[in-house]
Parts: structure tokens; C-alpha cells; sequence
């Protein structure tokens, strides 16, 4: 109960208090219908009235209405009781139309209002507003993806790259490597394509320094037999 009150000049006037009341449900139930039947009873026409038939063939139909509406409230908490402890995709709408989504493991399900809820996170969702379920494979593959594009990020450009970035670079390498091809299928033609143009990058560090390496030591010996016949003409 909260109480709402006016206050002049220090001093409270008056005073009245108000108390919360449920919404009432939009949906007719068993009560309504046999309120209804009782009231179509009462005021028939006494010259024409509804004969006992017509009676039980609504009171029929409602029932198999009910027990259709039973069933798909037991289907609803079946299903949402199989996804308690798996991870799942939420997407919900607030007030204001916004759109948000979340990924989180469902703790457990709550049956609220005629809805079956599913708790992500400490927060109740209607199982509507779950989009996706999430597979092990798919949760290991998503993270590796994320990852990878997530360690590329923090690689300098492709023109900036020089030898001592080899082997961060090696390493970002690796991890594409050890994917399979099921987890190679998150990451986008792009991220691929920067991948191989950083594995050409590397590839052509390594070959300029074999071929520096090679120059060297064709320098070296070169020098050595050019100092040996310079020795054997002074001998002479």
C-alpha cells in the first residue's frame, strides 16, 4: 500500500492511500464461459428457447478449447524446461521500441501469467523472445572467431610489418591453422583474405633474409680469395 499526500506550509492537508490491484487477464477462462451459459440461460427467449443439444455442443466445444489451450501450456514448459542449462540468443523489445539482444545460459523457467519465462542472467525472458539455442560446436566456434579477428586487430598493417613481428604474427597464423574447417566458416572472406596476405608478408621477410644472408657470405668468400692471391703474388 503507498500513500500519497499534499503537504502546505509545513503541514500535511490531506491523506489518501492507494493500493496496486493484478491485472486482470484479457483471456476468457472456464469460470467466464459457465458465467455466460448461466446468463444465456436466464435471459432466452421463454417461447424459443435453446434446447439441451445446443448447450452440450458448446459446453463440448469449450472444453476441447480448454484442453487445447492445457496442452499447449504443458508443450510451453516442456519446451522451455529442456533449454534449462543450455546457452541461448535473446532478443527483446523495450518500451520505446529499442531492440536488444543477449546470449546467456538459462538458470531455470518460470511459469508467470500464463507465459512460460526463462531466466538468463538473474532476468526473467519470455521463451518468445529466445531466437537462437547454442550447440557446444557453435559456442566453441564463435569464440575461436572472435578471437582470432580480435588478436588481428592488435597486428600492424600489412605495409608496416617487419621481421621482428614475426612471431606474433606466426602465432595469429597458428590459430587460424588449428581451426577446422566447421569453425573457418564464422570468420568472413576478408578476415581470410588478410590472413594469406600476412602469410605472403612473412614468406617474403624470410626470403630476403636468405637472400641477404646468401650475399653475405658470398662477400665473405670472395674477400678470402682475394686476399689469398694477393699473399701468392707477394711471394713471388
Amino acid at each position: 500500500m503507498g500513500v500519497a499526500a499534499i503537504v502546505e506550509d509545513g503541514k500535511i492537508k490531506n491523506a489518501t492511500s492507494t493500493t496496486s490491484t493484478k491485472e486482470k487477464s484479457s483471456t476468457l477462462g472456464k469460470d467466464d464461459f459457465l458465467q455466460l451459459l448461466v446468463a444465456q440461460m436466464k435471459f432466452q427467449d421463454p417461447l424459443e428457447p435453446t434446447s439441451n443439444t445446443e448447450y452440450i455442443a458448446q459446453y463440448a466445444t469449450f472444453s476441447e478449447v480448454e484442453q487445447i489451450q492445457n496442452m499447449s501450456k504443458s508443450m510451453d514448459l516442456s519446451r522451455a524446461s529442456s533449454l534449462v542449462g543450455q546457452t541461448v540468443q535473446i532478443t527483446s523489445t523495450d518500451d520505446n521500441g529499442k531492440e536488444t539482444t543477449k546470449m546467456g545460459k538459462v538458470d531455470y523457467v518460470k511459469y508467470e501469467n500464463g507465459k512460460a519465462m526463462v531466466s538468463v542472467d538473474e532476468e526473467l525472458y519470455s521463451l518468445d523472445d529466445v531466437t537462437y539455442v547454442c550447440d557446444q560446436d557453435y559456442l566453441t566456434a564463435f569464440g575461436l572467431a572472435q578471437t582470432l579477428v580480435s588478436d588481428m586487430a592488435k597486428l600492424p598493417k600489412i605495409e608496416q610489418v617487419t621481421a621482428s613481428d614475426k612471431e606474433t604474427i606466426e602465432k595469429v597464423l597458428k590459430q587460424y591453422d588449428d581451426m577446422n574447417d566447421y569453425q573457418k566458416t564464422f570468420l568472413s572472406k576478408s578476415v581470410v583474405g588478410s590472413l594469406e596476405e600476412y602469410r605472403k608478408k612473412l614468406a617474403e621477410l624470410s626470403g630476403n633474409k636468405a637472400d641477404d644472408t646468401e650475399n653475405a657470405d658470398g662477400d665473405k668468400a670472395d674477400g678470402g680469395k682475394t686476399d689469398g692471391g694477393n699473399d701468392t703474388a707477394q711471394d713471388v
